[in-house]
């Protein structure tokens, strides 16, 4: 039976530049070319969950704009279920710009709009739906509190909750309180716990951290290298797969939303599910744009068979 995930997160359309580098303070670059998607860290990792085979609702929050009604459309497109969408008739919808470099790298600059208002409220008034997940997913790019409140009515219905503290920002302790799983990156996963991941033991000492802290269960994505998780019962890493990048955007978002769709409620099956992670990411970072590049399921397996 299919995982049944239930994603609260940002609505963005992405518009990407191509650039031969990244420019330099003052400095004025032509880029090669210009294209728009769907996009935003919640969209992304709903359709990466739904294309690997989950069930997947989205609570969120878009403007009474063209854009708004895209990204609806968008996530229809992947079956995604929108009726926990509201409409903000004062704010627009998000926007993300992306400067994408000749080695795949990119830089991104984000404006939050409708998704952050998404209020306490809208999130308690979508509970039923809430409760009939497998996981509950969220991000930095809504507002804390409102990740808050629906973690908290998850945990109410034996919900896992999954935590992707991405952008790093100061947390609410209260949220890790009530999140069962938190992958952040490397980087993210030092401003959080203070201490720097270089290491496997340096990566012990944050997941030691995140337990102070009331999270069990730890993934620190570590880019071309792979993935460190802890849980109660063990740890391990899981090296990535090697491919030349094209573009990295979205790459995490492949890897939450893949992990997602096959992950047990009891974490028991992490390595396997971290491996199919990796390979879907692996096939993003192959492609251009965020969502257009995240792979079906046929597709990740397929590439696991070569």
């Amino acid at each position: 039976m299919a995982n049944k995930v239930t994603v609260l997160g940002s609505l963005n359309v992405d518009t990407t530049l191509r650039v031969p580098r990244m420019p330099l303070p003052g400095e004025t670059l032509s880029t090669e070319n210009k294209s728009s998607a769907a996009g935003g860290k919640g969209a992304n990792q709903a359709v990466a969950a739904a294309r690997a085979g989950a069930e997947t609702r989205f609570i969120g929050k878009v403007g009474n704009d063209d854009a708004g009604r895209f990204m609806v459309e968008s996530l229809q497109e992947d079956k995604i279920d929108t009726s926990a969408i509201v409409t903000d008739k004062t704010v627009g919808t998000g926007s993300a710009f992306i400067l994408l470099d000749e080695e795949g790298q990119n830089s991104i600059l984000v404006y939050g709009g409708s998704n952050q208002q998404i209020k306490d409220a809208e999130v308690l008034a979508v509970e039923d739906e809430i409760a009939k997940a497998d996981f509950l997913i969220a991000q930095f790019e809504t507002p804390q509190a409102a990740t808050l409140a629906a973690f908290t009515v998850a945990k109410r219905h034996d919900v896992t909750t999954i935590l992707n503290p991405a952008p790093a920002a100061k947390i609410d302790p209260e949220i890790l309180k009530v999140t069962d799983l938190v992958v952040p990156n490397e980087t993210e996963s030092a401003v959080l716990t203070g201490i720097e991941v270089t290491d496997r033991a340096s990566m012990d000492a944050n997941a030691d951290k995140f337990r102070e802290m009331g999270v069990k269960n730890l993934i620190i994505t570590v880019g071309s290298k792979g993935a460190y998780y802890a849980t109660e019962k063990e740890s391990g890493f899981v090296p990535a797969f090697k491919v030349k990048a094209v573009d990295t955007t979205a790459a995490g978002d492949t890897f939450i939303g893949a992990l997602s769709s096959q992950l047990k409620s009891d974490l028991s099956n992490i390595e396997s599910a971290l491996t199919f992670a990796q390979r879907a990411s692996s096939l993003t970072v192959q492609g251009l744009g965020a969502m257009p590049s995240i792979p079906t399921y046929d597709e990740i397996v397929a590439a696991s068979q070569k």
